[in-house]
C-alpha cells in the first residue's frame, strides 16, 4: 500500500499539501543518495512546532531520513519552517490533532506521531 501511495497519490497531493489545513510537506535529504525529497504528510501546528501523524509507522523511509542528522523542513499553510528537536510520540488518545482527524486516525489505527520543534520560519512560499 505504501508503494502504491508513493507512486499514485503522493504526486497529486504535493500540489495542495503545503497550503491546506491538516496537510504539510516534509522536505528531507536521502541518507545514502543525498537526494532531496518532498513527502506529503498530515501536519498539525503546536505551540513550538508541528506534530506529524505517522500513518505508515515509525519505520518509513522518510522517517529514517528525517531522524538522520540535519533535521527537516516543513511547508505548511504556505510557509516554510526549519525544524529540529525531533521526538517520537505515542498518543493513543490522539490529543494533538483536530477532532475529525482524531476520529479518522482511530479508525485506521494511527497513534504514533513525530513532534518537531521550530528552529526558524521562512517567508511565504
Amino acid at each position: 500500500m505504501a508503494h502504491f501511495k508513493r507512486l499514485v497519490t503522493n504526486h497529486p497531493t504535493l500540489r495542495f499539501a503545503g497550503s491546506v489545513p491538516t496537510f504539510g510537506i516534509v522536505m528531507h535529504t536521502g541518507r545514502r543518495s543525498r537526494r532531496q525529497y518532498r513527502t506529503p504528510v498530515n501536519a498539525f501546528p503546536t505551540t513550538d512546532g508541528f506534530l506529524i501523524a505517522l500513518t505508515y509507522g515509525t519505520d518509513s523511509q522518510w522517517m529514517r531520513n528525517v531522524l538522520a542528522p540535519g533535521g527537516a523542513r516543513v511547508v505548511a499553510r504556505r510557509r516554510e519552517y526549519r525544524l529540529a528537536h525531533l521526538e517520537l510520540v505515542h498518543d493513543a488518545r490522539r490529543q494533538g490533532v483536530t477532532l475529525p482527524m482524531r476520529l479518522m486516525f482511530r479508525l485506521v489505527g494511527v497513534a504514533d506521531f513525530l513532534s518537531l520543534g521550530l528552529v526558524s520560519q521562512s517567508q511565504e512560499v
